[in-house]
């Protein structure tokens, strides 16, 4: 369906893909991977005609519909979100669009002379209408929507109306309703909760069409895909396999290099020990010769390429007492809404509480009255006298000065701490080079979260308290971000969609729900084992 044919592209001094080849199968589901910054939306936007190749050809076979699933996804106003949804169904979107003109103009005096071919033209728009499914379509789109996690208010709601995020899912949904024979998905994973997360596993699993993503969250590549292209130093190279097959082809591809190349490496410092130890002696110049031949002649095996993943050793977090945070009691309202009534839940020490609940549950209030970011109504919250907190949210982010530097505002953080030490911590938080060197005000969103995150753990609490931390972060970070909380003898309470963190870092489980809350001794996985879901109100 689609073929990328020795394609060479450059942007500015980057060259992002030299003589590269991949193709697209009907029907298959296909996770792109690479590092940040390698070309995965350069790709994207080569397959959609957006950008063009320097050299080489990418082809698409005629007739193939295309749907397009971007992080930018432009100006919505004017429409209720259901409405911006069915605008993106293709051709039934442009038949209904005119049938609603035409109904404005037989209401239209001024047009009376007019309506007998207005009628007529109405006539056949709605049996091609129907023809499309058209009347369906409010329906799938408030069933995609509702997957998704948008109440009946939020869709009938103006779109405006709506976070960036909420917009994303709007865009996202304009394509899942609009079913093209090709979906490219970049980061859909991103904005979702957990609930929405599994929906629309599902709908990719059961869609019939081909699939190109990229995606953070392992779990949800691993189950979708069958196939991996992976973009690393300019070129694509294709595995079958998920992700987890890749990664184990991967490593032992780089194994099997790197050994190749120690050999190679091993033989030709051999080989110019001789020639700078013989290439004076007449009576050796003869096999001076045929060896500097051969040497010239041979084929330079070149190392495997590696991501650069900085590991850092994080302090030991200082020992807190047994009784880390007490509610008693509490019940928390906003306006006529209840969210506790009479709750009592305690942590103790290197407990690793995740808390989960469908939206809307009061998870992240929860963790706000364990810090004391907010006050209960009433009942009582307590800390442990020898408890040392580090609370990461999204409005953690706004301590950052815009006019430091990413290094700076280390330094300004860990005056004693030396260049060296920052400079790893930053390198294991995605900074490396010139990015350093970034103001925090050009950050992105994920930027910062990054660095705040890296602020909190070189000098680390022994409670911490963690609101979705994986958000925006890549693979690679997440998995460092994973090996260092393991390692953290502290206690954890976090709410997290992304079930690898939650499967790998929990111990105990906290579920809202309706009736009150319900707890789990052992963590995300004994949590799946026992309830039959992943997620509340989902079944397996």
């Amino acid at each position: 369906m689609i073929r990328l044919e020795s394609i060479s592209k450059q942007n500015g001094k980057q060259i992002v893909f030299i003589e590269a080849s991949a193709t697209l199968q009907k029907g298959e589901k296909v996770g792109l991977v690479g590092p940040n910054g390698a070309g995965k939306t350069t790709l994207f936007r080569m397959v959609t005609g957006q950008e063009q190749p320097d050299e080489g050809q990418v082809s698409v076979d005629r007739g193939v519909t295309i749907g397009y699933f971007s992080q930018d996804v432009g100006d919505m106003a004017g429409r209720s979100a259901v409405a911006e949804v069915m605008e993106g169904a293709g051709p039934v979107s442009l038949v209904a669009g005119e049938m609603r003109e035409l109904e404005a103009a037989m209401a239209d005096p001024d047009r009376a002379d007019e309506m007998d071919a207005i009628i007529e033209r109405y006539g056949e728009l709605q049996a091609r209408f129907e023809d499309l499914d058209g009347y369906a379509l409010d329906g799938r789109s408030r069933e995609v929507l509702a997957g998704l996690g948008f109440s009946q208010e939020m869709m009938d709601g103006p779109v405006d109306a709506l976070s960036g995020g909420w917009k994303m899912r709007v865009a996202l949904a304009r394509i899942l309703l609009m079913r093209p024979d090709v979906m490219l998905l970049d980061e859909p994973s991103n904005h979702l909760d957990l609930e929405s997360l599994i929906w629309l596993e599902t709908f990719l699993k059961g869609y019939d069409g081909a699939v190109l993503m990229t995606s953070h969250d392992r779990e949800f590549m691993n189950r979708i895909v069958g196939k991996i292209v992976e973009i690393d130093g300019g070129s694509l190279t294709t595995y079958s396999g998920d992700y987890e097959f890749y990664q184990q082809q991967r490593a032992i591809a780089d194994r099997q290099m790197q050994a190749q190349f120690e050999r190679q490496q091993a033989m030709l410092a051999k080989e110019i020990a001789f020639i700078e130890r013989f290439k004076a002696r007449a009576s050796h110049a003869a096999q001076v010769q045929s060896r500097v031949k051969k040497l010239e002649k041979i084929d330079k095996v070149e190392p495997p390429k590696r991501r650069q993943t900085v590991k850092f050793e994080f302090q030991p977090a200082p020992r807190s007492g047994e009784d880390i945070v007490t509610l008693k009691n509490v019940g928390k309202r906003y306006g006529s809404r209840t969210i506790y009534d009479d709750l009592d839940f305690q942590v103790r020490r290197r407990e690793r509480w995740c808390v989960m609940g469908i939206n809307g549950a009061g998870k992240s209030t929860l963790l706000k009255l364990a810090t004391g970011t907010v006050e209960p109504d009433q009942g009582s919250v307590s800390r442990g006298p020898s408890v040392r907190m580090a609370y990461f949210a999204q409005h953690a982010m706004e301590v950052l000065e815009g006019e430091r530097t990413v290094f700076q505002t280390l330094e300004d953080a860990f005056p004693q701490a030396g260049q060296a030490p920052l400079r790893a911590l930053a390198g294991c938080f995605g900074f490396s080079g010139d990015e350093i060197d970034k103001k925090c005000r050009v950050l992105s969103g994920g930027e910062k979260a990054r660095l705040v995150m890296a602020m909190m753990l070189f000098d680390p609490p022994n409670f911490l308290v963690l609101d979705e931390p994986t958000n925006h972060l890549d693979m690679a970070t997440k998995e460092m971000l994973i090996a260092a909380l393991e390692q953290y003898e502290g206690t954890m309470l976090f709410v997290s969609h992304d079930r690898h963190f939650l499967a790998a870092l929990s111990n105990r489980v906290l579920e809202l729900t309706d009736d009150g809350i319900r707890t789990y001794g052992g963590g995300y996985t004994e949590y799946v084992a026992r309830t039959g879901q992943e997620a509340p109100g989902l079944r397996s």
